[in-house]
Order: structure tokens, then sequence, then C-alpha cells
């Protein structure tokens, strides 16, 4: 039976990039699109890899960010509250809650306000084709909206998935809560320490110790500064491509 312990390790800074925590509740203005196709299939993989989003349990509710959100990866798994604001020909009322799972890339060769919408220094989701039509309607193609952060809420506990080979543990983190989006990673095997694993790209997290047979514990902390511990989370008997659970944020 895996043992969690719940560490409240202060704030951290957050990077410029990220205009609000998602626990200060401040909407901020931004505009968004639509990609993927109605049923979504287009927005499978990507720049977080994640991989199938259906698989995974984020399903339609997704969001690829702008340059200026993204903060070259590290924004993956965070939530997000949007609302379409001041556009009644398009807007639908309420508002969706969606995570971030790509990168809405810049296109240089154009204007920021006509194709180049991604582009430094704006603010742009591109949505899920789904989940935009649930703000707004089809043919507005682009439409401002108003967002905040939120936590994320997950069901069942954070999952690791573990990839790679030996020597080169490369660990899939997925369903995050709370903040969710992942900004350090510890591993420990039964016969090491601790030891800090880098970002390969996305939540892809690699170690280059020799893990092999041991029984695995994983220390992730996100952008709120808040850490869980999920100790003996991989059983020794463990294999490459296997994805097992460890606990979750509150």
């Amino acid at each position: 039976m895996s043992k969690a312990v719940i560490l409240l390790l202060g704030l951290l800074t957050l990077t410029p990039l990220f205009a609000h925590a998602y626990d200060d509740g401040g909407w901020v203005n931004a505009h968004a699109t639509f990609y993927g196709g109605g049923d979504a299939s287009g927005t499978m993989g990507g720049a977080c890899g994640y991989g199938n989003l259906y698989s995974q349990g984020y399903g339609t509710n997704t969001a690829a960010l702008s340059t200026a959100l993204f903060n070259n990866g590290l924004s993956c798994g965070a939530c997000f509250e949007i609302k379409c604001v001041n556009d009644p020909k398009w807007c639908l009322p309420g508002s969706i809650l969606v995570t971030a799972t790509n990168f809405c890339p810049p296109n240089n060769a154009l204007p920021n306000n006509n194709g180049g919408w991604c582009n430094p220094p704006q603010h742009h989701f591109d949505l899920a084709q789904p989940v935009f039509q649930h703000i707004a309607q089809y043919r507005a193609g682009i439409v401002p909206v108003s967002y905040r952060r939120v936590p994320c809420q997950k069901k069942g506990g954070i999952r690791f998935t573990i990839n790679g080979q030996s020597y080169f543990n490369l660990v899939l983190i997925t369903n995050v809560g709370g903040a969710g989006d992942v900004q350090s990673v510890s591993i420990k095997g039964s016969r090491t320490n601790w030891q800090p694993m880098s970002r390969n790209w996305g939540q892809n997290w690699q170690s280059n110790s020799y893990l092999d047979g041991q029984s695995l514990s994983f220390k992730v902390t996100t952008s709120d500064g808040r850490t869980v511990v999920s100790n003996n989370a991989v059983a020794a008997g463990w294999s490459f491509g296997q994805t097992f659970s460890g606990l979750q944020f509150p």
C-alpha cells in the first residue's frame, strides 16, 4: 500500500509569463479559436506528451496555449475557466473548464490580429472544437474571452507511465490535480536515495539512474509550491510501458 505525505512548501515565484496563479481568481482578457475537428481527434498527442487524451482522462475539454501562456511546457496540466465575452453575435452563455495539453505555435508571417493569434505576447487558447462550441458558435472562428486559473479536479491519483529503457527512465506524469502544472519531480528507488529528475519535454521527466527491479517512489511539486509524495507507487516488478497510480493533491 502506498503512503503519501502532503507537504506545503509555500508559494513559488511564478514566471511572469503566467498572468495569474490558479487561486487568485483574477480574470484576464484573451482570445480563443478551435482545432481538431468535431470529434477532437486532431487534438491527440501534442506538445505536452499526453498522447491519447481520451484514455488519459482529459477528453475534449482541452486547450493548446500560445507562447505567452505555454511557458516552454511547464504550463502543461494547468486548468483554466474560460468564458466568451463582448461579442453578443457569437458568444454563448456560461463558461468551460479546460486543461492545457498542447502548444499553439506562433505564425510570425501573419499579424497578431489577423492569423497570428498565438504570436507573443498574445494570450490565446486554441480549444478543442467540441468545448469551443460550448461558449461560442462554430461560425465565429475566433472570439474574445476572459480566463482565469482554477484548481484542477481530477479523478483518481496522479499517474506515472514509465517509458524508455535501462539507464534512461522517461516518466510521463498525468492526471495531476490542484495547480496541475508540475514544476519539479524527484524519484527514489528502493535501493537509492531521492534524486531530482530533469524535464525532457512536455510532462515527460527523465532519470538516468539504473532503477530496474526496484520499487519506485515519486515526489511531485506543482507551481503553487505544494508537493505530494507517493511512496512505493510502483511495485518492484514493473516493466517499461506500464502506468501506475500514486496519491493526489487534495
